[in-house]
């Protein structure tokens, strides 16, 4: 297939351009490097069947050719106020990449009679009433709140792909991602793994905030990649949770990066950051097992030990 791929020099979307072109696939990488990084697809640049065009999808985009899927990836999605990469610095190009960014890209998949896949979310769930997470709950998310420009551009970019679908017949897929991490993830992203491996690596105790009772589940980005592409190549036009089902809380996860890293300078506790904040996150992924055939392999200290030589070089230690 000719693949057009969103978000191409981010940390998911680079990992699929290489697994699609390891699919033997053509692959079309669009990016504006806002959040991405022309280091993670440096790597292609001499694969003859890898193609980039430096773009913003919330402007009108047009691919010369035929198109026979497009993979919409591109969006801010670090909640670090302190990135400037984050959404809350960058609020309106996230509702932009959500919204007008969608728009343009399912316009593509409708001229050219293309599969349109779309990255979405379990932020979309917000602060969850039910756990584990189905996908059929509809969430509890504040439309106004410090992260519903991220949130709700999802929800939208999910309603209009659906919309899409119903109106225009044409052939959409939904993945709700969860928790991932591995090598070409920003350690600046905000979140709790990449902040953990940061502050362990360079030997300082890690951050947990609270009690550190809140939860969270952790995927590995091959994993990750490996049910996104089998969505690609279903039927499924509902949305499906990949992500890895294996919970524990936040403080557990602290000890487990200090035993894998053998960072000896403990935890520290400090106040909650924010009531907003989900306080447990977990994916069910029984639609995922009966329709894809798929569900995690890699355990999270395998995972980290694959990961932790990329960071390390990230951050120059030896």
């Amino acid at each position: 297939m000719r693949i057009v791929i969103t978000g191409a020099a981010g940390f998911l979307g680079s990992h699929l351009c290489d697994h699609l072109l390891a699919d033997g696939h053509e692959v079309i990488g669009m990016d504006n490097f806002i959040t991405g990084s022309p280091d993670n697809i440096a790597h292609l640049a001499h694969n003859e069947k890898f193609s980039f065009y430096k773009r913003d999808v919330s402007n009108y985009i047009f691919v010369p050719g035929k198109v026979d899927a497009i993979l919409h990836f591109a969006s801010p999605a670090s909640p670090n106020p302190q990135s400037k990469s984050g959404y809350f610095n960058l609020p309106i190009q996230t509702m932009k990449a959500g919204a007008l960014g969608t728009h343009n890209c399912l316009g593509i998949a409708r001229a050219h009679n293309a599969k349109f896949l779309l990255a979405s979310t379990s932020e979309i769930y917000g602060d969850p009433e039910i756990h584990p997470q189905t996908e059929d709950y509809p969430g509890n998310v504040d439309p106004i709140g410090t992260r519903a420009v991220y949130d709700e551009a999802k929800r939208f970019a999910e309603s209009l792909t659906m919309a899409y679908h119903r109106f225009h017949n044409v052939n959409t897929s939904i993945v709700r991602i969860f928790n991932t991490y591995g090598p070409r993830l920003d350690l600046e992203d905000g979140r709790a793994l990449p902040n953990m491996i940061h502050q362990a690596l360079l030997g300082q105790p890690l951050t947990v905030y609270g009690d550190g009772s809140q939860t969270r589940s952790f995927c590995y980005v091959d994993d990750l990649i490996d049910g996104i592409v089998k969505l690609l190549y279903s039927d499924e036009h509902f949305p499906v949770n990949i992500g890895n089902p294996n919970e524990m809380s936040i403080l557990q996860f602290a000890e487990i990066i200090n035993k894998v890293t053998g960072n000896t300078a403990g935890i520290t506790y400090v106040d909650a950051r924010s009531a907003r904040d989900p306080q447990r996150r977990r994916p069910d992924i029984t639609r995922a097992k009966s329709i894809l055939n798929w569900e995690p392999k890699v355990s999270l200290e395998e995972g980290l030990r694959r990961s932790i030589p990329y960071f390390k070089q990230k951050l120059g230690i030896a």
